[in-house]
Order: structure tokens, then sequence, then C-alpha cells
């Protein structure tokens, strides 16, 4: 299969991974590179040895590229993508999809309108772990779903980033950085999303930067560092999750786990691509390991955009797609709604996982 010519913008952090495990990509070819500040682009391009450099408009107008990564903050993901997808692109952007949930629709329609793909991250449930609890699932080994509980408690990116300030503002705090992971392994492993009620709160509202150059640097902390809430699932499966940035001391407890009408499944963290699937039988006090379908590596991140590209060039449908991101980013805004409101939340978005499961050496891009 013919690699696809691609261009990513935004040359921060993570670029250096999708960077690395694209070089090893026999689908995608990335030729060219581009951020806001020239040289943060051209330092890029010299260190992974990518040809060219340019500034966002001009790698736009590369006649070459139909694929553009968008890896620059949340606050400008969905314009991004919406210059992508004007430009005639395919898109693959980092999450959220948006920070607005008008935003996420009007990509969503963009790119139905000009019958081109945007996929969105995370891409981690296409990795072992979640692909071998999904196999559980749908193979009985618990039975029914009936309840499930997810947890990301720590005590915030502040301590360890030198830039925190983006996790604070709107599109940030722990549901809008971590909760895409959590939220996406729960939909392709249960389905959609049904209702939600939640309350949240910021509660350590005085923070400061402890890293780098800015440390001692006081943080303005404009959303929900704390979210607590219960969601419905359409299959009847009714799960409790939290999310939170204020959590001081270390917690025990497990990251998901699914209970079932025979048994309960212990899920790895949903950041990482691997991890043991556990099951503990009804009556069992201990648990077993799932063997998993087929071994990755810890970070594969970019293996959704490969299996995009597989997609188009076969006229197929690829998992990381708009819709679910759309789906996630509408469960996210419900969380902060429910508690503003005092209600529940009912989705008016919808989404059915696709029902094959493609796994194998074909889409993993670089083990780690």
């Amino acid at each position: 299969m013919k690699r696809m010519k691609a261009g990513i913008i935004g040359c921060g952090n993570i670029s250096a991974v999708y960077l690395e495990n694209l070089q090893n990509s026999p689908l995608i070819e990335v030729v060219a590179v581009a951020d806001l500040l020239e040289e943060r682009a051209e330092a890029r391009a010299d260190e992974f040895n990518i040809e060219n450099a340019y500034n966002v408009d001009e790698l736009l107008r590369q006649p070459e590229i139909e694929l553009v990564f968008n890896l620059t903050v949340p606050g400008s993901h969905a314009l991004t993508d919406m210059a992508i997808l004007e430009a005639g692109k395919h898109v693959y952007s980092e999450k959220p999809l948006a920070v607005s949930l008008e935003d996420g629709k009007r990509v969503l329609d963009l790119a139905k309108a000009k019958k081109l793909r945007v996929g969105c991250a995370p891409d981690t449930f296409l990795g072992a772990g979640i692909q071998t609890a999904r196999y559980a699932i749908q193979n009985g080994m618990i039975g029914q779903p009936v309840a499930a509980t997810a947890f990301f408690m720590g005590r915030g990116p502040e301590w360890w980033h030198t830039d925190p300030e983006f996790f604070y503002a709107a599109g940030g705090g722990p549901m809008f950085d971590m909760g895409p992971y959590y939220l996406t392994s729960l939909i392709h492993v249960l389905g959609p999303v049904r209702r939600i009620s939640s309350s949240v709160g910021i509660q350590i509202p005085d923070r400061y930067i402890h890293s780098g150059p800015k440390s001692g640097t006081p943080l303005r902390v404009q959303t929900p560092t704390h979210l607590a809430g219960t969601m419905d699932f359409h299959n009847g499966a009714i799960v409790t999750l939290i999310a939170s940035f204020d959590i001081q001391g270390a917690s025990d407890l497990p990251r998901i786990e699914i209970y079932g009408t025979e048994g309960t499944l212990i899920l790895p963290d949903p950041n990482f691509f691997n991890g043991d699937v556990k099951l503990r039988r009804s009556g069992e006090e201990t648990a077993e390991l799932v063997e998993p379908l087929f071994e990755c590596g810890k970070n594969e991140r970019g293996i959704g955009a490969g299996e995009m590209v597989r997609a188009i060039r076969s006229e197929k449908n690829h998992r990381a797609n708009v819709e679910l991101a759309y789906h996630v980013l509408e469960a996210m805004h419900a969380f902060q709604r429910s508690s503003l409101e005092g209600k529940h939340i009912t989705l008016e978005s919808t989404f059915e996982p696709d029902e094959d499961l493609y796994h194998g050496t074909d889409i993993t891009i670089h083990p780690s």
C-alpha cells in the first residue's frame, strides 16, 4: 500500500513521540512540519530529518500532503482542524476534538461536507489492553456488564510540566486532559453513553508551578479540578467516574473495573496501549490473567492515524473517528453541565463501535 504523505502542525512536546513512531510507519510518510514559532519547527525538522519546515499556511498549500496531524494546544484544535479540511486534506488531531461542543459539531459537519476523514486521539484503545478487554466482554467472560468504576486521581501537572497554564484554562482540567482516555475506552468496550449526572468543583484553587524556570509562579485556575459523576450507558451499565487534579497523596483505587453478572474484569491504565487484563470470576478470590489478543508496546501513539490511512485506501471506516471523538466531547461537557444545572444531562449524540477487531503488526508502528 502506498504511503500517504503527511504534515504536522504543532511542534511541541507531543510531536516528538509522533515523529519517532511515524518514522517506522509503512502507511504514513511525514514530509513537513509547521509551528507558529518558526525556530521550533526547524528544530523538529532537523531532529527527525524532515525535509521541510514551513509556516502553517505554507504547509496547507502543499499539494503532495494529503493528511495533516493537528498537534496544537486544545484551544486551537477546532480552528486548525477546519483550516486543514478547507485546504482539502484529511486531519488527525490530538485530543480533545474541540473545547466547545459547538466547534466540535462544526468540525464534524465540515468533514462530512468535504467528504474528508477526521481522526482524533486518543488511540490507546486500539492497543492490546483495551482490545483484549473488549474481546473478553464480547465473549461473555463476565456475563452481562451491569456496572463499572473508573478513576483518574492525581495532584496536577504543575508538579512536572514547565508550562502547565493551559491545563487550568477552558478545555483543560482532569476531564479534558485525561477524560478522553477513560471515556473512549469505556465507550469502545460498553457502547454509547445515555445520560450523565455529576458534581464538579475547584477544590484547590491556589496552585503554583513547581518545575522549570516558572517555578513559584501562581496558576490561574479557570476550570473544574475535581469531577465525580455517574454515567448511564445505553446497554444498562451504570458507571462511576472520578477525574481529579486535587489528590495530594497517592491513590490505590483501580483505573477501570467492569462488573458483570458472572464476574469482574480489571482493565489496565487507558493512558497506555498495553497492560494486563485480569478476570475475577464469580465466587473466586483471585484474579486470572486474560491472554492478550496481540503484543504491543507501551506507547504506540499514532496507530489510529495509520489505521485511518489504511481505511481511506480501502474505503472502510476507521475507529478513532470524529463521531467517537464528538460523543466523548459531549460526555465531558455533560459532567460540567449536570453539576451547574443540577440535573441529569441526556446526550444527544450516540456512537456504535465497529464490530471488527483489527489487530496485528500491520497497524503497529513502533513498539516501545
